[in-house]
């Protein structure tokens, strides 16, 4: 099996795991504990992650993650998704508002030794952010 196929394999049980099962009980077989983490709102290494997430499904427990593309090129593995949820409890700052969530996002993770080492995304936020409450459209 090519490193590349290896690579997206572990995204996917990443994703499947985490952002579909909501489960981080085994995040030392995907994640590096330095992970490093390219989006400000979320903490650096692997506590940091698995912090943020405990939030965001509390926050949003219907949080779902539907994975539409996925590309791996050498040690960089992309992922285009759609995120849907509702806004029930606190998350990033706000108290949950009732809305219902949805945005798309890409992802972008360097792998290194078979583990996520590294992690960018460009999400749609402004319509996440004004969904929630958190800016507005002028």
């Amino acid at each position: 099996m090519s490193d590349e196929r290896r690579n997206k394999e572990l995204v996917e049980s990443f994703v499947n795991e985490v952002f579909i099962k909501h489960d981080m009980s085994h995040l030392e077989r995907f994640l590096r504990k330095d992970y490093i983490q390219h989006n400000p709102d979320v903490p650096q290494g692997r506590e940091g992650f698995k912090q943020f997430f405990e939030t965001c499904f509390q926050g949003v427990p219907d949080f779902s993650y539907t994975l539409k593309k996925i590309v791996a090129e050498d040690d960089l593995v992309f992922i285009y998704c759609t995120t849907t949820g509702t806004h029930k409890g606190v998350w990033i700052g706000m108290a949950g508002t009732g809305n219902k969530l949805d945005f798309d996002v890409v992802d972008m993770f360097r792998i290194q030794d078979g583990l996520i080492a590294e992690h960018w995304d460009v999400a749609d936020t402004l319509k996440l952010f004004t969904t929630i409450g958190k800016a507005k459209v002028v």
